[in-house]
């Protein structure tokens, strides 16, 4: 065993969220068929699966976390092509670390102008070389609709990792995987509805990637949740949404509602998940600046917290050794959950179903 296995098994306190990953083995029962329709798929937008086929993905990686070292071949004789064109430090190394856990090889691009589109060149070429060089592709870019565009000529599987202020359908997973290692009983019969979860979401919907990727995955699992709060500035008010995206949560089932007033809602928010950040072109602007948590404010005595990182001056430090602290967990369980897509997606499903 590595020392980078070892610091997987290694015990962690309880304040950092790690609930044991084995309830929730425990409260979704193997159904491999969801998995194997992953094969060859791209995953651009976190609406494209079916709450079963998350389902099972949740629960592989739950396999995965609950024995990292059991695993370490399926996707041996692999290869990833790693393309960010946007700063990332969690998100490609989450996806690079998954690639490399489960014995695969990388070819990582960090910088677009080292490529030969600085030059001019098309992308339909650049996926034309890719489906030559790979056997997936895992792309974030400035501008939204370059995923399509490479996505038309692709032979291999991609994944979108964040385009622009559209998607991020893997952190929306990620967030979600969070969520119900915490409370995994929502996944079974015996779920009451004292366990349904009381949820917000501080942020702004039509122009946050990960917000609007989260609400369009809460809303598969809309009979989990009793009430989503959305929490913004009062003047944003009138620009929360983009065309269609409330009704469209709305027609899905998920219960929203809306406030200003971040600290009035925190003694009933069983999960509070918050963030800043929005990339739009090529940088980013800041949105609710006004909200800040720290170990002062009111939250539910059981309450969690939830941010897709990294952090600003929203999430203060002293939150770190509490119990409300989920945010690691949920970046450390992102691994886990790539894992499980990257090998469906590879056509590697049938090495890990059914291994206990």
């Amino acid at each position: 065993m590595n020392e980078s296995d070892a610091s997987f098994d290694r015990e962690r306190p309880d304040v950092y969220g790690d609930a044991h990953p084995k309830a929730l083995l425990r409260a979704i029962q193997e159904d491999g068929d969801y998995l194997l329709k992953l094969s060859n798929k791209h995953i651009v937008s976190a609406d494209q699966l079916c709450k079963n086929t998350l389902k099972q993905l949740f629960r592989l990686a739950a396999k995965y976390e609950s024995n990292p070292t059991r695993f370490s071949t399926p996707l041996q004789g692999k290869i990833l092509i790693s393309a960010f064109y946007e700063p990332s430090t969690r998100t490609r190394l989450s996806f690079e670390s998954a690639w490399h856990r489960l014995g695969g090889d990388i070819m990582s691009i960090t910088d677009q102008a080292t490529t030969g589109i600085a030059k001019g060149e098309c992308l339909d070429d650049v996926a034309e070389m890719f489906n030559n060089y790979g056997d997936c592709v895992v792309l974030r870019d400035t501008k939204a609709d370059s995923i399509n565009v490479m996505m038309d000529a692709l032979r291999i599987p991609i994944i979108n990792a964040g385009n622009g202020t559209d998607e991020h359908p893997t952190q929306a997973m990620s967030d979600l995987y969070a969520i119900l290692k915490w409370r995994p009983q929502l996944l079974t019969d015996e779920r009451t509805d004292a366990d349904l979860i009381t949820m917000g979401i501080v942020g702004v919907p039509g122009k946050m990637r990960t917000v609007r990727s989260l609400l369009k995955t809460l809303a598969v699992f809309a009979d989990c949740f009793k009430e989503i709060v959305i929490i913004h500035d009062a003047d944003m008010k009138n620009e929360l949404f983009s065309e269609g995206q409330r009704e469209e949560l709305e027609e899905k089932g998920l219960n929203l509602t809306f406030s200003s007033d971040l600290d009035k809602e925190l003694p009933r928010l069983d999960v509070t998940y918050i963030n800043a950040i929005s990339w739009e072109g090529d940088g980013f602007e800041t949105y609710g600046s006004t909200f800040c948590l720290n170990a002062k404010s009111p939250l539910k005595e059981d309450g969690i917290i939830l941010h897709p990182l990294a952090r600003g001056e929203e999430l203060d430090r002293d939150l770190d050794n509490t119990p409300h602290n989920w945010y690691f967990s949920q970046a450390r369980g992102a691994v886990f959950l790539r894992m499980a897509l990257l090998t469906c997606m590879v056509q590697r499903t049938e090495r890990v179903i059914d291994v206990v």
